[in-house]
């Protein structure tokens, strides 16, 4: 087991509703709060398991909605109050991080931060520790810090960092400073991305020290660091907290960390990325989760739900049952059956990302009801 990085301090953003896995991911209950691994614990549970290693216990902070205090608190029972941080309202990671970064840094102003989703999923922890001991080098010697993931296939459903020359950090060997992002590919470009190997997925992992991390952004969105710096001057003030969350919060400008920091400092040469060799998957949508659920066997139904009753007949994909019902499945190929007890889900893997817009049609038709 790694000892405690002593100026290191882990965030956890847990928003967004995962609405490529509707109807299980509801907004009252996000993907975040659920077991998708079979591992007894909520994918939030695992990704503070994870880190407290590099952290110890009082160095994690989770930055969520105000909806979600109370199942986080019930997930994560050991966490300081003064670790969550509550959201009025999404704003997108730029403004979590960006908050937690501007918070920190006032308690401590040395600190590096690390920002890591509480909705992926990790297979290999000591090979994840080492990457981000790696990347706390890196942070320490003035970089914002990545960790890319190289690709187990030609992937369309995820964009790409591309590394370039090697950097010299002491305690950090695997760095090197990234030369651009690349959005999701097509197939065809995805296929020579693969190739190539200086291609890497984005995990969405960040590490910096905090006052590097708010000085690119200031640079970049100067409203939105002002509002940060002027929520984090009220934040551990609980009389003035409320009322600031209200006032500024809804005004931050809504925008990815990836836009508002990591593609312009990787501009300036100013990015670096540590490839971290682990077993990584951010469970986007049905056929991800069978993927993951029947360790990449196409021809196997993956089962998910304590009491799903379930008869197959020469099916393979998923089904997701948390209903009494009796689900029979016979002789369908990469199938996606999502049974909830107000919302029914047929699909296949090849459709499993136009779920989103089933959700979407909802918001729409005024159906919030089962969102």
């Amino acid at each position: 087991m790694p000892q405690p990085l002593p100026d290191f301090y882990a965030v956890i953003p847990a928003g967004g509703i995962g609405s490529r896995l509707w109807p299980l991911s509801r907004a009252d209950a996000p993907k975040f709060l659920h077991d998708l691994t079979g591992s007894g614990h909520s994918l939030l549970r695992d990704t503070w398991d994870r880190l407290e290693p590099l952290t110890g216990p009082d160095r994690i902070s989770v930055v969520t909605g105000r909806a979600h205090r109370a199942a986080v608190e019930e997930q994560l029972p050991g966490i300081p109050d003064r670790n969550v941080f509550l959201e009025s309202e999404p704003r997108d990671s730029a403004a979590a991080i960006g908050l937690a970064a501007a918070v920190l840094v006032r308690r401590e102003p040395d600190v590096v931060i690390g920002s890591f989703a509480a909705d992926h999923v990790i297979r290999g922890a000591q090979v994840f520790q080492w990457a981000v001991q790696q990347a706390v080098a890196v942070a320490r010697a003035g970089y914002i810090c990545t960790i890319g993931i190289p690709p187990g296939e030609p992937s369309v459903g995820f964009g790409y960092i591309q590394r370039a020359e090697e950097i010299v950090v002491e305690g950090a060997p695997e760095a090197a400073r990234v030369q651009r992002f690349v959005e999701k590919p097509d197939l065809d470009t995805a296929k020579a991305y693969f190739a190539d190997r200086s291609f890497l997925w984005n995990a969405g992992m960040f590490i910096a020290r905090a006052d590097v991390l708010l000085a690119e952004l200031e640079a970049n969105q100067p409203e939105l660091h002002a509002g940060l710096l002027e929520l984090a001057e009220a934040w551990d003030d609980r009389e003035r907290r409320g009322p600031a969350v209200d006032r500024i919060w809804p005004q931050l400008t809504k925008i990815a960390i990836d836009y508002a920091v990591a593609e312009p400092a990787a501009e300036k040469g100013r990015l670096a990325v540590i490839p971290g060799h682990f077993d990584w998957d951010d469970v986007g949508d049905f056929a991800s989760l069978a993927k993951l659920m029947s360790n990449g066997r196409k021809n196997d139904l993956a089962i998910l739900g304590e009491n799903a009753r379930i008869l197959s007949d020469a099916a393979s994909g998923i089904v997701v049952s948390q209903s009494s019902r009796v689900i029979s499945l016979i002789g369908v190929k990469d199938i996606v059956v999502v049974d909830t007890p107000d919302a029914l889900l047929v699909t296949t893997s090849e459709h499993a990302q136009r779920v989103k817009g089933v959700v979407d049609a909802l918001k729409l038709t005024g159906r919030g009801d089962v969102l």
